[in-house]
């Protein structure tokens, strides 16, 4: 984003519906769209997803380019304060927040651990046990779905538990398909642990990355870890509303399908990126649309990932007052997948830099 990209926002005319445009157009010219499983989604969620979308978005950018990083938290707690307090700064993205904000009471606990999964990546966070990891991906994608369920109307604790694993489940399938991308920027996701384990030195093999049978090991291992967490997530399908049901379970199966493509591909996440086809996309919606009404608890609910309990503590301790909806007088020009785009938002934007 422009350096001046802030003071060019602050000039766009105030408003409800202009807001949520300029979020829509913010989106549209910032980041790859994945039309999925949001098409499936209701407008009273799609469009709330659209205004939390463009903060984390922008926030995300500030502390990731900023150069002083304590500095740019500072200011994103600052504008969170004002969102909360009902008078947000001058920005689209911020007063479209705040009207989701006032409007289904989002738990700001929720977006302070959002900002600190963003530090984490900023400062260069190393990554040493699984658990490790889980805390990571619980701040930059377990929040999030925790966001989307609260904004289905969802307050049950295993239901937001469920939400938080999936977005948990997400974040460790782009940590294994990404692994290359990721380390010719520096960065690396996998626990270091494992590596050892699998005979490598982190950071050796971070200086000069390459597949070998023991970083498939861990690729795979971390894939059988994400499958773990999916089927959990499964379970609280059934909690939903009957019209979010199915975009949840696309976007399950969808993300799930990523690491089967990187098994197809011979856990070989460094010398080409594993992709979903559109055909096999289509395959998954219409698979989704006809198993949501059957997906759903089977047995005792598992506890709360260890990682993601605060998370769901945090909602437990918030307002439970009913959400109105966000909406517009028209349709969005282009209905974006609003959901997959949360969860995938890290690992496409440390690519676009």
């Amino acid at each position: 984003m422009p350096a001046d990209a802030s003071r060019v926002r602050q000039l766009l005319p105030s408003g409800p519906e202009q807001d949520l445009r300029a979020c829509v157009d913010l989106m549209r010219g910032g980041s790859r769209t994945f039309f999925a499983a949001s098409r499936l989604l209701p407008p009273r969620v799609r469009n709330a997803s659209i205004a939390l979308y463009a903060f984390c978005r922008v926030a995300d950018d500030l502390v990731d380019e900023g150069d002083d990083v304590q500095a740019s938290l500072a200011q994103l707690a600052q504008r969170l304060d004002a969102i909360y307090a009902g008078h947000p700064q001058p920005f689209i993205e911020d007063r479209a927040l705040a009207l989701v904000v006032q409007q289904h009471r989002l738990p700001r606990p929720l977006l302070d651990a959002l900002l600190e999964g963003f530090a984490w990546d900023a400062q260069g966070r190393r990554y040493h046990t699984l658990e490790d990891v889980h805390d990571y991906a619980a701040r930059v994608a377990g929040s999030v779905g925790a966001m989307m369920c609260w904004l289905m109307g969802v307050r049950q604790a295993h239901t937001l538990a469920r939400a938080c694993e999936l977005g948990v489940a997400m974040q460790l399938t782009n940590i294994a398909r990404d692994v290359g991308t990721d380390a010719r920027m520096g960065r690396l996701y996998l626990p270091r642990q494992w590596l050892a384990e699998a005979g490598l030195n982190a950071d050796r093999w971070l200086a000069n990355p390459h597949c070998t049978p023991a970083l498939q090991s861990v690729v795979e291992r971390l894939l059988q870890e994400a499958d773990q967490l999916y089927e959990r997530a499964t379970q609280g399908i059934a909690d939903l509303p009957a019209d979010c049901r199915r975009a949840i379970l696309a976007a399950r199966l969808i993300y799930a399908e990523i690491g089967q493509e990187l098994r197809r591909n011979g856990l070989n996440p460094i010398n080409r990126r594993a992709v979903v086809s559109g055909r096999r996309k289509a395959w998954l919606l219409g698979r989704a649309w006809l198993a949501a009404p059957w997906a759903g608890r089977k047995g005792t609910a598992p506890a709360s990932l260890g990682a993601t309990a605060y998370l769901v503590s945090a909602c437990a301790s918030s307002s439970h007052r009913p959400a109105q909806a966000l909406s517009m007088s028209r349709p969005l020009g282009e209905r974006a997948a609003w959901m997959l785009e949360l969860f995938e938002r890290q690992a496409m934007l440390r690519r676009q830099r």
